[in-house]
C-alpha cells in the first residue's frame, strides 16, 4: 500500500485513510506501521488549515481556489471534516457534492470525513491523512473544518498556514479584536464579495484591518501580517492575491525557521494528545477502572459526590 501511496494511486490514497481513521486494534497497528514507512524521506506539502462559522462558503471557497491552484499544475488534496451528530453518530459528508468541478479535476483528491464528536473543528486523525496525502506528493493539503466558534482553533495544530473565513457584516472592530481564532489567524478572507454584498465585505474588511493592528505582533510573522483580503468564490476576485500572500508567508517563515520550529512543536502537541486519548481508552478498556467509573458516576448521578470529588477519587485509584 505505502508503494502504490508514493506513486499517486488515488484509490490506496482512500483506503490507507480509511485505515487510518478505523477504530479497531488490528487496523490501528497496521496504520501506524504504514505512517511509519511513508514518514521516511516524504515530501512537504504546504498545510492550509481553513476555519469559519457554518454557512461562511467555504466548501465554495474551496472549490474556486482548488480549480485556481490545478490551473497553475499544483496537485491539490482537499480533507473536509463534517460534523457527526450527537443523537445518531452519523454524518452526511457532503462537503464534497459542493465541489462538482473540484472533484472531477484530475489534480484534485477530496476526502470527507465525520468528525466523530471529537471537538477542535476537526476530526480525530485528520493530521495522520494529511501525513499520507504528502507521501502521495501532493503539493498543497487543504484542511476544512466544521463550522466553528471562536474558540475551535484545533486545525492551528496540523496547518503551515491558517485561514479565517468571514462573511460580510460578519461584526465589527469589538469582534476582530476578541482572542481565541483571531489570534492564530494568517489571513483573514472576507468572502462573498460580489453583488450587493460587495461593499459590506468592503467595510469588514477595513474593521479587522483595524482590529489586526491591535493584536500583539507575533514573532513568525513578517510585516504586513497577519493581514485581511475582500474575495469571491463565485466571481475569482483576490483568489490569487491571497495565493501569493501565503506564498509569501510560508517562504518567510522558511527562511527565518519558523517553519521547522512550528512542525517540532506541533508534533510534540499531538503526542500530547495520543498519550492523553490512549490514557482514556486504556481506563475505558480496563474492567476494573471501567467498574470504578460506573460506580463513582451513580454516586456524582445520586449527588453523594461532586464530580470533582468523584473524579479525585478516580485518579487516586489509578
Amino acid at each position: 500500500m505505502a508503494a502504490k501511496i508514493r506513486g499517486g494511486d488515488r484509490r490506496a490514497l482512500a483506503r490507507a485513510i480509511t485505515l487510518v481513521e478505523s477504530g479497531r486494534a488490528d487496523h490501528r497497528a497496521e496504520a501506524l506501521a504504514l505512517i511509519d514507512t511513508l514518514r521516511v524521506d516524504a515530501p512537504q506539502a504546504l498545510r492550509i488549515g481553513l476555519s469559519g462559522t457554518p454557512g461562511v462558503g467555504k466548501s465554495t471557497f474551496i472549490e474556486g481556489f482548488g480549480l485556481h491552484l490545478t490551473g497553475q499544475g499544483l496537485r491539490v488534496a482537499v480533507l473536509a471534516v463534517d460534523p457527526s451528530s450527537t443523537r445518531s453518530g452519523g454524518s452526511i459528508l457532503g462537503d464534497k457534492t459542493r465541489m462538482d468541478l473540484l472533484s472531477r479535476d484530475p489534480n484534485a483528491f477530496i476526502r470527507p470525513s465525520p468528525s466523530q464528536s471529537h471537538l477542535g473543528g476537526v476530526a480525530r486523525r485528520t493530521r495522520e491523512a494529511v501525513t499520507l496525502c504528502e507521501a502521495a506528493g501532493f503539493d498543497v493539503v487543504l484542511i476544512e473544518t466544521v463550522g466553528v466558534g471562536q474558540s475551535e482553533t484545533m486545525v492551528a495544530e496540523m496547518s503551515d498556514i491558517f485561514i479565517l473565513l468571514l462573511a460580510p457584516a460578519g461584526g465589527d472592530e469589538l469582534q476582530g479584536v476578541k482572542r481565541g481564532i483571531m489570534e492564530i489567524a494568517d489571513l483573514i478572507l472576507v468572502n462573498k464579495a460580489d453583488g450587493d454584498l460587495k461593499p459590506a465585505a468592503v467595510r469588514t474588511q477595513a474593521d479587522y484591518t483595524g482590529a489586526l493592528r491591535l493584536l500583539r505582533k507575533r514573532a513568525q510573522d513578517p510585516e504586513g501580517f497577519p493581514k485581511a483580503r475582500i474575495v469571491s468564490a463565485l466571481t475569482g476576485l483576490g483568489l490569487e492575491e491571497a495565493w501569493q500572500d501565503m506564498r509569501t508567508l510560508s517562504d518567510w517563515r522558511k527562511e527565518h525557521g519558523h517553519w521547522d520550529t512550528r512542525r517540532k512543536a506541533q508534533g510534540v502537541h499531538w503526542f500530547e494528545e495520543a498519550v492523553r486519548a490512549g490514557l482514556l481508552a486504556r481506563i475505558s478498556s480496563d474492567k476494573t477502572a471501567s467498574a470504578s467509573m460506573r460506580t463513582l458516576a451513580q454516586q456524582v448521578s445520586e449527588g453523594a459526590l461532586s464530580p470533582d470529588r468523584a473524579a479525585a477519587r478516580m485518579l487516586d485509584s489509578l
